[in-house]
């Protein structure tokens, strides 16, 4: 015969502690999940920001080299404008020294007329003086057939008969003379005087006259079209640049929006991190917070020990160092900075090979003595100095200015850092405030890869 055993009596607390375990559990699990999810979305907000960022960049400088290229086509318009009026000028000047010429020819004419009135007379002169030798001659004769009488008559006769004889070849000489005048004026006149639209009668000057003005001309022409392609450039150009302002306000508008999910991302991590629970980001926060208290114990002793004055350590006159690029700066607080800050961003680098770097920041972003692989003097390539010389520099860009700044207990960024060269690397980072007798002196900030 069997025997039945009474049931025992459940405990009603076990199920209910059982069913505490599981929700917190997924809830754990939940909020883990939403920190990955994002910290993937801070990834690709980062990634996203920083090509928009670059897109806009090289937009602004597109826009740049268009107004400056615009500017350069006004210039040839207006270039363009002063050939036409100084070629409208040279053609009126042409219109000018010809109708010059004309007078001229028509003064020429005058002379070869009057020429022609000196060669008539000199032509007189001489049928006067062959008159005047043969009445001479005439005259010589009857005087020797006086005799005695007659001689002083015949010395005057002959002296007029000489006389009459140079006054001949002078004569002749001048109508010789006149003749060869007239033949090269007559030339002269012919050859200012010649007509265009004569073919080959033509002359030389007028079609040297002709060929100028029709250089002149084609100048003209060439310089006209010129300025219509130039307006029309300048229309495209207009429209180009109204469109490259349209893309960078609407690049501006992305870049907002980009940075929205980006913060958004950025609080969701920080939430999840104040909750408690343990993230993969926890041992970075948690690394950055015990530094950042290291460096304001080290600072606060120095300053009661004396070794640094207040106004030195909190000193924002920045001086620039000459021949730097990127640009380098000394402050009062550099030596110090020097001395304490490598023992403790050091160790920290050590924490993990996801570590990028560890620094301390004033509040403005200037980081006076950075990790000792960053520390190294600068040389002549600039893209070199930017991702091995980043010590003495100030970084005031969003995430630098946010980390120097921030006096939360702490602040989790992602952004995408610049290493020089076009090379950039999407990192997280997180901040925490550095505090020195009750002032805030800047940020501890400590950059890890994804």
């Amino acid at each position: 015969m069997l025997a039945f055993r009474k049931p025992k009596t459940p405990d009603p607390a076990a199920p209910a502690a059982a069913r505490t375990g599981a929700d917190a559990a997924a809830l754990e699990r939940a909020i883990r999940s939403i920190s990955e999810r994002a910290s993937h979305m801070g990834r690709e907000a980062a990634e996203v920001r920083g090509v928009i960022d670059d897109t806009t960049k090289a937009a602004d400088r597109s826009a740049q080299t268009v107004s400056a290229l615009a500017r350069q086509v006004q210039e040839i318009t207006r270039a363009q404008e002063a050939i036409s009026q100084v070629t409208q000028q040279s053609l009126g000047a042409v219109d000018r020294a010809r109708a010059a010429v004309q007078q001229v020819g028509d003064g020429v004419t005058g002379i070869v007329a009057t020429l022609r009135q000196v060669a008539s007379a000199a032509g007189t002169i001489t049928q006067i003086a062959l008159q005047t030798r043969l009445v001479a001659f005439n005259a010589s004769v009857e005087a020797k057939r006086a005799g005695e009488a007659g001689r002083g008559f015949g010395v005057v006769a002959d002296a007029v008969k000489d006389l009459a004889a140079k006054v001949e070849a002078s004569s002749k000489d001048i109508m010789s003379t006149v003749s060869d005048l007239n033949t090269r004026i007559e030339a002269l006149s012919a050859e200012i005087q010649a007509q265009e639209g004569k073919g080959d009668g033509q002359g030389a000057f007028h079609r040297a006259l002709a060929d100028m003005q029709g250089g002149v001309a084609s100048i003209t022409s060439a310089a006209e079209q010129s300025r219509e392609i130039c307006k029309g450039l300048n229309v495209q150009m207009g429209t180009i640049e109204g469109e490259m302002h349209r893309t960078g306000r609407a690049l501006d508008t992305a870049m907002t929006r980009s940075e929205s999910f980006l913060k958004i991302s950025e609080q969701l991590i920080e939430t999840v991190s104040e909750c408690g629970i343990e993230t993969e980001d926890t041992p970075f926060i948690e690394a950055a917070r015990e530094a950042a208290g290291q460096i304001a114990q080290l600072l606060g002793d120095a300053l009661r020990t004396g070794t640094i004055r207040k106004p030195d350590l909190f000193d924002e006159n920045y001086q620039p160092i000459p021949g730097t690029n990127p640009p380098q700066h000394t402050t009062r607080f550099i030596e110090i900075a020097d001395r304490l800050f490598p023992q403790v961003q050091e160790r920290v680098l050590g924490l993990s090979p996801k570590v990028v770097y560890c620094i301390a920041v004033d509040r403005n972003g200037y980081v006076a003595t950075h990790n000792k692989k960053y520390c190294n003097p600068q040389g002549a390539d600039v893209v070199w100095n930017t991702a091995n010389s980043r010590y003495r520099r100030i970084f005031n860009d969003r995430t630098g200015l946010a980390s120097a700044r921030n006096q939360r207990p702490f602040l989790l960024q992602t952004y995408r850092r610049d290493m020089g060269g076009g090379e950039f690397v999407v990192m997280k980072e997180v901040a925490a405030p550095i505090v020195v007798d009750g002032r805030h002196w800047g940020g501890l900030r400590l950059a890890f890869k994804f």
